[in-house]
């Protein structure tokens, strides 16, 4: 399996010819190439840098075959396409263009008491990478690849290298970047790296690059 990184939480993974997208949102400049070339998206939750409506409600649209997975607050706007979308919950195991998706975790991390959490779910594929969406939601399942999110309003350093620690990968990738410039990337990787607070690197994979995994 192969990562690609697009910008903030939007990854691709391909095998076998076969390509799915992660969280394209608006945060993410590439997200319509990143669905066009996909046979199917993931979405872990509504937010608009995870989640752009607009744009997948034209993919589905133009392309009949294409399948959208996520929550049911995300995909139940598309209840008469129900060939096209699934609502999907903690607990499931689907097949999605020839991966194993495995679903954790139910809701968005906090971000303030006065904010309203969402549903929030997690997907890890090939019993091998774990995207969190925002969360720090720990699977009851052995995870290599962890994908980490480094910023936002609901993110904690201290929280990030505990969550590293209780996941245990054999290897940390981060995502949810756009609100730290490099310096603040490169911190951020020092911090959560062995020798510091965790005992796996926080490699930063530049976007556009692509990467093995599994």
């Amino acid at each position: 399996m192969e990562l690609t990184k697009h910008a903030h939480a939007c990854v691709t993974l391909a095998k076998d010819g076969a390509r799915i997208v992660i969280d394209p949102g608006t945060f993410t400049p590439d997200a319509a190439d990143a669905v066009a070339a996909a046979e199917a998206v993931l979405i872990t939750h509504e937010h608009f840098d995870h989640f752009d409506e607009e744009l997948i409600a034209r993919a589905l649209e133009a392309r009949p075959g294409l399948r959208v997975f996520g929550p049911e607050s995300v995909v139940g706007r598309w209840s008469g396409r129900p060939g096209q979308v699934r609502a999907v919950a903690a607990g499931e195991r689907i097949d999605v263009a020839g991966f194993d998706v495995a679903v954790f975790g139910e809701l968005h991390a906090s971000i303030h008491r006065d904010i309203p959490r969402v549903p929030n779910v997690g997907y890890l594929v090939d019993s091998d990478l774990y995207h969190p969406g925002d969360a720090y939601h720990v699977p009851d399942a052995a995870v290599g690849t962890l994908l980490l999110p480094t910023s936002g309003p609901w993110t904690n350093l201290g929280q990030a290298a505990d969550y590293v620690r209780e996941v245990a990968p054999q290897r940390a990738i981060q995502i949810h970047e756009v609100m730290l410039s490099e310096i603040g990337q490169q911190s951020t990787a020092r911090f959560l790296s062995p020798g510091m607070l965790t005992t796996v690197p926080l490699t930063i994979v530049p976007i556009g690059d692509t990467v093995a995994v599994g």
